[in-house]
């Protein structure tokens, strides 16, 4: 029941924000934009209240190469019209959300790559010369929604080329009128129809669950655990790139040792919980709803053995061993 209550509360919050993109819109005379820059208004701690943002800084990258033709990816379907994500990259680079970014100046390098892929609300506004500016594809965690939309003066309006790729249980992503995370991104995709709004099919979500299984002997549902938004990402990064470039993210043994670094879990809230110790706590944990971080990292080094992907900042690179993915490219 009290599921229920929440759902609804956070479905009422979704259609505000979606009602005052809206507004925006409307607002606006003699701009084709969906959101111009120069007229938003934003929800505060309370719904009620509202103040102007300043604008996006909007930066021309650096000259990017031609993108390669693109393909059908099977699993990621389009809100509203249903078609399969239809894109393909040569060199992407995904940029984890972890502290290990602070004071890297990396992001010129990935502003570089041809794709730049981001998860949930991760900002690069204040943050482009560790993290580059630029962001071709954002997956985003059905819990995030709401994170996204408050952020939505950049992650929206300054990045109306950007695909966005939602994961979720089959409960909130389901298609028959009661699933409330699609009820809410159908909705966003019918007032806003030039944003590119997808979500991973229920069949796809089953197999990366399988997957995950095959991979580590760990059956997800019965150890009360959840994949990682990381672990969505990097699928999605598989079937979509040539190259794969992961910034931020560190081995599997990282955290065992005791001269590791200490770094905020995010790079964008220092004063958030330790890194290491979220991954620890999540991964020794047996009750309740978890992550398994070290272990996804245990299966991403096993990967990166077969398949062209790199790890920068730090750099590192897994030892080559005989060991097989069960990975397949193009499993739907």
């Amino acid at each position: 029941m009290k599921m229920r209550v929440c759902q609804g509360v956070g479905g009422i919050v979704v259609v505000t924000m979606v009602t005052s993109f809206m507004l925006v819109y409307n607002s606006s005379s003699g701009d084709k934009s969906l959101f111009p820059l120069s007229s938003s208004s934003s929800s505060s701690s309370s719904l009620s209240s509202h103040h102007s943002e300043p604008p996006v800084p909007v930066t021309k990258g650096p000259d990017i190469p031609q993108t390669l033709p693109a393909t059908n990816l099977d699993g990621y379907t389009g809100v509203v019209d249903l078609k399969p994500l239809k894109m393909h990259c040569g060199t992407c680079a995904l940029v984890t959300s972890s502290g290990q970014l602070i004071g890297s100046k990396r992001g010129e390098e990935i502003d570089q790559s041809e794709c730049i892929i981001r998860m949930n609300d991760a900002p690069s506004v204040q943050y482009q010369l560790d993290v580059g500016q630029r962001t071709s594809v954002r997956v985003v965690a059905h819990s995030s929604l709401q994170r996204v939309l408050r952020s939505r003066q950049e992650l929206i309006n300054g990045s109306q080329e950007t695909v966005f790729i939602f994961w979720g249980p089959s409960i909130a992503m389901r298609r028959d009128g009661k699933g409330h995370v699609y009820n809410n991104l159908r909705l966003l995709k019918q007032l806003l129809p030039k944003l590119k709004v997808y979500t991973i099919t229920r069949l796809k979500m089953l197999k990366l669950d399988e997957l995950f299984k095959k991979e580590t002997g760990i059956d997800r549902k019965g150890s009360n655990s959840w994949l990682s938004t990381g672990w969505f990402t990097m699928a999605v990064a598989l079937e979509l790139c040539d190259r794969i470039n992961v910034f931020g993210m560190v081995p599997p043994d990282f955290c065992s040792s005791s001269s590791h670094r200490t770094v905020p879990y995010h790079y964008y809230e220092p004063p958030g919980p330790d890194e290491c110790s979220m991954y620890l706590s999540h991964e020794r944990n047996r009750r309740g709803s978890h992550h398994r971080f070290i272990t996804e990292k245990m299966v991403f080094a096993n990967w990166a053995r077969t398949h062209n992907v790199h790890f920068y900042q730090p750099d590192w690179k897994p030892a080559a061993i005989g060991v097989n993915s069960s990975y397949t490219l193009g499993a739907s």
